[in-house]
């Protein structure tokens, strides 16, 4: 493969897509069933505490830096066939709407919402309904992030293959 800003960028697209995908399937197969268990305290304050620290600066290069390397990927593959070129643009499309807009339509203001609770100030009560308004919908959106994800980067993968 020679170097070129077409191979670069989807390279770039492909590693970063990828860490993303593999956040997504460890956060829904093993983070959520796990703390899923725990009592609502509990879940709450886990939830609560990962939300506050995967909010660094490595995360966001990695998780917002892959759809402007996406789109960058588009336009330096142009001249690349139609098979591999619309791989691209779907894959990223996909990952636009399927894990950044979910993100931030869905789970980002969930995680607002918890993040300003005063979890030991709250009654039983109150963190049961909490609970209970948070980890449902929570859950769903970050499925469709977990499925959008691996696609986008199987669709990534496959545009690079006899590109």
């Amino acid at each position: 493969m020679e170097i070129s800003a077409s191979n670069i960028t989807l390279m770039a697209t492909i590693l970063l897509v990828g860490l993303v995908a593999g956040l997504c399937f460890t956060w829904g197969n093993a983070v959520t069933p796990g703390i899923g268990q725990l009592d609502d305290l509990g879940y709450l304050q886990a939830f609560q505490k990962m939300n506050r620290s995967i909010e660094n600066p490595l995360f966001f290069a990695v998780f917002m830096g892959s759809f402007p390397i996406g789109v960058a990927t588009i336009f330096t593959n142009k001249g690349i066939s139609p098979e591999h070129f619309w791989l691209i643009l779907i894959a990223v499309g996909i990952y636009f709407f399927g894990v950044v807009l979910v993100t931030i339509l869905g789970n980002v203001p969930l995680n607002q919402v918890l993040d300003k609770t005063d979890l030991i100030g709250s009654s039983v009560a109150e963190l049961q309904t909490l609970r209970q308004k948070f980890e449902q919908p929570w859950n769903r959106f970050h499925t469709i992030r977990v499925f959008a994800s691996f696609i986008s980067f199987a669709m990534l993968v496959l545009a690079a293959i006899n590109k």
